[in-house]
């Protein structure tokens, strides 16, 4: 079958695409990255009306769609995976070399889970369930990455 029979008018470009973004974290957002570059901690927002607690924060319930603005929580810097994923491949911009784990993790006084990178384990030893806790890039610059991975809480 020729490309005019499969496509129709439409046509194949073989190659790549880069499309570079910047993301804008807004006053939630920013708010949130402030706390983790500057004090070393780890905020949520809790719905007053649902009580559940939101990380990462977010500036409306997504249950009862009410208005979390202003509503935060300090939050605990250990938890427990609740799901996680072994990554084997190499990509640009990953945030370590394979393989390493990125897992689920709820924290210490949330309600949902935040994902993020677990080291200091054997890939092959993680387990749902397990306890872990944050550990803080030594050079912090205002993004996930200021908790710069969680290790096995001993």
């Amino acid at each position: 079958m020729s490309d005019k029979e499969k496509y129709g008018d439409a046509f194949v470009v073989e190659g790549k695409l880069a499309l570079p973004y910047q993301y804008f974290a807004g006053t939630v957002g920013s708010r949130f990255l402030i706390a983790l570059r500057d004090e070393q901690k780890i905020l949520g927002q809790r719905c007053e009306k649902c009580d559940k607690v939101f990380i990462p924060p977010r500036a409306t319930c997504e249950r009862c769609f009410g208005d979390l603005s202003q509503s935060w929580v300090e939050l605990g810097d250990t938890g427990e995976i609740t799901n996680y994923t072994i990554i084997n491949y190499e990509e640009p911009h990953q945030p370590v070399k394979p393989p390493y784990v990125m897992a689920l993790i709820k924290l210490e006084g949330a309600d949902t889970p935040i994902v993020h990178v677990v080291s200091g384990v054997d890939p092959d030893k993680i387990e749902i369930g397990m306890k872990v806790k944050a550990v803080f890039a030594e050079e912090r610059i205002g993004s996930l990455m200021d908790i710069e991975h969680f290790v096995p809480k001993t």
